[in-house]
């Protein structure tokens, strides 16, 4: 009787115990570092609890993050069907790995900030060099004040295979190092530089001093048909890999006992070094991340912090007064609206002490972490019996010439023609259903004139749901990077008409397609 009575006593908090370790054991788990729970890192479950409820009534998308306390894992989560498995496309958090490769470059004495440009590049130059071109360093290129204006980048990347010419040759209307301009082709330029005085892409120079020591392996990074790496763009790295740059900065580039980058290196690079709008008013400034001064390809951020910074939402926020450092991939039309969401949630979960333990707390927490998702598409009503039909297609902008359906059980197989490839898709209703294809994705530099090629099979997630008897929608998601495409078919006898539409354009501009049975 007395042991019965115990046992009834204590169940309740043995439950718990038993659902926590279930939870983090079967959830999604980083392997370079350790874990620890929130209240002994002095963070606030309940503080991260409501960080993800804010997330989930967002609007931004979130894909992944990872928060480390005092070099430990207090929370971690990956939105299905994005793994902690997969790379992520990082757009301009890129930068900061170019950043990290002239640093070993300075480091062993191959270049110096304080270099010019012009002479890394004698048989690229233009016909008449002017004053400020032949005054542009290494520095005005790392801290984004060339002086060209506008910013280049989509004008070269789309227009010539030879970016390195190209760049040198635009103009240069304002003194190097006076005036801030975002330029993502300066970290190009970075970028060849550093290949210039190696002899090696950034991606192999950085193997053995930086992926190798952190234990960081599959990625890849995309590449000019120079055969240069693209520099400000497109790395592909997991979560947990940028936590492990973040931690690299944090400790002043001591990673595991070793110096890899001299501290004075991560000071220089990473402390304001050029003001992105002097002359904005003080209250403006303090409400934006966006105006707290650029650094070497890291920006500074409001709390003391700086961050690797990639469109749409891809952060490394590293926060030296906490000694902590958050990761999140995300795609959103608001990036300060993200970040807000960090110092609004997550900087106040922190304290300077443990915290008494939580166990309810740490278990509603882990599970909500293990099971966070993004919901496929479903269908609304009954799924109409509609037979096999292969559309023909009037000329349009995606160079599409016909699309055809294959209905199976709550499957759907799209098989896209175009003039060189057929691509074949498939989907289910109220499922992500994995997938590979050679059909590049939308990106925002999907016109570069780069090669793409080692990219492919891309990875894919297909989910399909009939919003009525004549609509059928579908998502595809490129889970490699923050983006999808939605195609909505509406089907009115032997006719189509669809719209094809990329997630980063947010509804403002959507493809048509019209077609009629074969």
């Amino acid at each position: 009787m007395f042991a019965s009575k115990t046992c009834k006593k204590y169940l309740p908090a043995i439950c718990l115990v038993l659902l926590l370790i279930h939870t983090r054991l079967y959830a999604q788990k980083s392997n370079a570092f350790p874990e620890s729970l929130p209240e002994a890192e002095g963070v606030s479950s309940a503080g991260i609890d409501s960080f993800l409820n804010a997330a989930a009534a967002s609007k931004h998308e979130f894909h992944s993050i990872m928060f480390l306390r005092h070099g430990k894992v207090v929370a971690q989560g990956w939105w299905n069907p994005y793994q902690s498995s997969l790379r992520h496309s990082l757009y301009s958090t890129s930068k900061s790995f170019t950043s990290t490769a002239v640093g070993f470059a300075v480091s062993e004495k191959l270049l110096s900030v304080s270099d010019k440009v012009i002479p890394f590049f004698p048989n690229s130059l233009p016909d008449t060099i002017s004053t400020n071109l032949a005054q542009l360093t290494v520095k005005d290129l790392l801290n984004m004040s060339v002086g060209q204006t506008p910013d280049p980048t989509f004008t070269i990347a789309g227009s010539t295979e030879h970016w390195v010419k190209g760049f040198l040759a635009l103009p240069i209307v304002n003194t190097p190092g006076t005036k801030f301009l975002y330029n993502t082709m300066a970290t190009y330029m970075l970028s060849a530089i550093v290949q210039k005085v190696t002899g090696q892409k950034e991606i192999d120079y950085l193997k053995p001093r930086l992926f190798a020591p952190l234990g960081i392996t599959g990625m890849d990074w995309e590449v000019s048909k120079e055969g240069i790496n693209t520099g400000g763009w497109g790395l592909r790295l997991k979560t947990e890999d940028l936590a492990k740059l973040g931690e690299l900065y944090l400790h002043k580039g001591m990673w595991n006992g070793k110096q890899l980058l001299p501290k004075a290196w991560i000071e220089e690079a990473t402390t304001f070094k050029i003001d992105q709008a002097p002359g904005v008013a003080q209250s403006k400034k303090d409400s934006s991340d966006w105006m707290q001064g650029y650094c070497y390809q890291f920006w500074r951020c409001r709390h003391n912090a700086f961050r690797a910074d990639g469109a749409f939402g891809q952060y490394i926020i590293v926060m030296p007064d906490q000694d902590a450092v958050i990761v999140i991939t995300c795609e959103t039309a608001d990036m300060q609206g993200e970040i807000n969401l960090v110092w609004q949630y997550l900087l106040p979960a922190m304290h300077p002490q443990a915290l008494p333990a939580n166990p309810a707390a740490d278990a509603a927490l882990a599970q909500k972490l293990a099971h966070l998702s993004l919901a496929p598409l479903a269908n609304a009503v009954a799924a109409p019996k509609i037979k096999d039909q292969t559309f023909t297609l009037r000329p349009n902008p995606l160079n599409i010439k016909s699309i055809a359906f294959r209905n199976g059980d709550n499957k759907c197989t799209l098989i896209l023609k175009k003039d060189s490839a057929t691509y074949t898709l498939n989907f289910e209703s109220g499922k992500w259903l994995p997938g590979k294809t050679d059909m590049q994705g939308p990106s925002l530099v999907q016109l570069a004139k780069e090669d793409f090629s080692f990219l492919k099979p891309y990875l894919v997630d297909g989910s399909f749901g009939w919003q009525d008897e004549q609509t059928l929608q579908l998502k595809l998601r490129y889970i490699e990077s923050p983006h999808s495409e939605t195609i909505t078919c509406r089907f009115n006898g032997n006719k189509l008409a669809a719209t094809v539409e990329n997630s980063f354009e947010y509804g403002h501009h959507k493809m048509e397609l019209v077609g009629e049975a074969e």
